[in-house]
Formats: C-alpha cells, sequence, structure tokens
C-alpha cells in the first residue's frame, strides 16, 4: 500500500493521539497541557500556537473519536465512514497547498488558524478517509498481547502484523509460548 508522507505522519499522530488514552492499566498520558505540548512536539504538529485548558478538552474529545474509529474499524465500513465524515466536518475541513519546514508542497486540510483538536482532526481524519477508500480500513487494529492494546495501524504487505510492536509485546508473547513449550515437554 503506497501512503504518502503526510498521510503518514497524520497516521503515526493518530496512533500517538489513540495511545494516550488511560488503559492497559497505565495513566492518562494528556493528564495536563504540558504533556499535550509533548504530543504536539513529538509528532511536529505544525502551525499550533500557545495551548490552554480548553485545547486540551478538546484534544481529548477528539481523541475519544479517533478510538471509536479504531474500535468500528472491524465491524464494517459503513459506520467508520459515518464517524469520519461527522469528525471531517466539525472540523471545518479547509484543504490547502502548502510548503513549510523544508516540506515540498503537500495538502493541510485544516483552516489557517485552527484549533490544535481541529488540525488533529482534519488531518488525522482524512488520513483515515484515505485508508477507507482504498479499502484498508481493517489495517486499524489494536495490539493482540493481552496485556496491551495499543492502537497501530499495520502497513506490512500482508496485513499480518498482529502487535503494537514485535520486539516489545511481540517478542515477550514469543518467549512466553516458548517458556510454556518448554515447560510441558519436560512434564
Amino acid at each position: 500500500m503506497l501512503i504518502n508522507h503526510d498521510t503518514r505522519c497524520a497516521l503515526d499522530a493518530v496512533v500517538d493521539l489513540v495511545n494516550t488514552a488511560p488503559g492497559n492499566g497505565g495513566e492518562d498520558r494528556l493528564a495536563d497541557v504540558a504533556a499535550l505540548r509533548r504530543f504536539v512536539e513529538r509528532n511536529a504538529v505544525s502551525d499550533i500556537g500557545a495551548l490552554g485548558e480548553r485545547d486540551l478538552a478538546a484534544v481529548r474529545a477528539v481523541r475519544a473519536r479517533f478510538a471509536e474509529v479504531f474500535a468500528t474499524a472491524g465491524s464494517g465500513t459503513r459506520h467508520t465512514a459515518e464517524l469520519l465524515n461527522t469528525m471531517i466536518a466539525a472540523a471545518g475541513t479547509t484543504p490547502r497547498l502548502t510548503d513549510h519546514d523544508g516540506y515540498d508542497w503537500h495538502v493541510h486540510y485544516f483552516a489557517p488558524g485552527a484549533s490544535l483538536a481541529d488540525h488533529l482532526a482534519a488531518d488525522g481524519g482524512m488520513a483515515l478517509a484515505f485508508l477507507v477508500v482504498a479499502g484498508e480500513h481493517e489495517r486499524l487494529r489494536r495490539c493482540e498481547a493481552p496485556d496491551c492494546r495499543f492502537a497501530f495501524v499495520d502497513l506490512s504487505r500482508n496485513r499480518s502484523r498482529r502487535y503494537c510492536d514485535s520486539r516489545t509485546c511481540g517478542n515477550r508473547l514469543h518467549v512466553a509460548a516458548y517458556r510454556a513449550r518448554r515447560k510441558e515437554a519436560a512434564s
């Protein structure tokens, strides 16, 4: 599947945002405005001014809508499309060509001066919409490790990725299965 740089960055930001939610026995990784600023920096979100409590609440609401998109990915395209259409429309999507920060021409879907929440909803919503249009919404997944459930986008060629990170979750489960087989063989 061919995904351009901007779409990939938007998908990565969506996944990172969804994975900030409390869960897996962890805390909310968007607990305050400082955490929100770190999210913006980590994902190189452009055109963002000062952030406040209102931005934090709005981004948490966008995070919940993105989490719902991941939850519906296996249940049918129509519901996923409805969720994305609603989110994209509410963000006031305004496609425009831009070249900034050393990047060549690309499309931003948020209006100039948009809030961080609208920026994320527009760009992230459009990136997810491209997956739906391509018939690839099943690539939106949750880690299959029982003690994880992080979101990820399976961009493997054969759609076979099962874990958010094969070096941690995947390896931990493979080692546990190996030890269980050895224990059973020794009995």
